[in-house]
């Protein structure tokens, strides 16, 4: 045994780069992106992968099983480490890393709280509203952030089915939605 738990996961590590992984794929959906779509650049793909990690920590979150909030953080936890390792990847200085991530943690909590305030008041032109503004900066092609919003609360109905059982062995159905 490694002294100090030098090399032990935490909770719910493995299960939350599971469900990371899992809202990464649906992110990368082709139909999300295209003409009236998401741009397919890296702030597209963000914004993406942002709404969908949004969504689960949302479910786990809001689960009565106490474990739901250390899975969300583990969720939470797997997105920004690999955001950090994606930094690294694309030739990012280490002496920038840190501001960077705390850019993108920043970004990604603006947009989670808009996304859950709007979906938790069933107010989908509030909905449309912050993906236009995140998304496209406020000029998405028409009927895109509709089309986004309605994919949305779709992906987040057909989470809040899911029994948390399956959040717990790394797995979800990012289903039941049509971009």
């Amino acid at each position: 045994m490694a002294p100090f738990g030098l090399f032990r996961r935490r909770p719910h590590e493995r299960a939350g780069f599971a469900l990371y992984t899992a809202a990464v794929t649906a992110a990368r959906g082709p139909a999300l992106f295209g003409e009236e779509g998401v741009p397919d650049t890296l702030e597209g793909r963000f914004d993406l992968v942002a709404l969908h990690a949004a969504l689960l920590v949302r479910r786990l979150r809001r689960d009565p099983d106490p474990r739901g909030a250390a899975l969300a953080q583990a969720v939470f936890d797997a997105m920004f480490a690999d955001m950090d390792l994606n930094l690294r990847e694309m030739g990012v200085g280490d002496m920038s890393i840190g501001k960077r991530v705390r850019t993108m943690w920043e970004a990604f909590h603006g947009r989670a709280l808009a996304y859950e305030a709007a979906l938790e008041t069933g107010d989908a032109a509030a909905l449309e509203g912050a993906l236009a503004r995140n998304v496209w900066g406020g000029a998405a092609p028409e009927g895109a952030a509709a089309r986004l919003a309605a994919h949305a609360a779709a992906l987040d109905a057909g989470l809040a089915g899911q029994p948390f059982a399956r959040f717990l062995a790394g797995e979800a159905a990012f289903a039941g939605a049509a971009a």
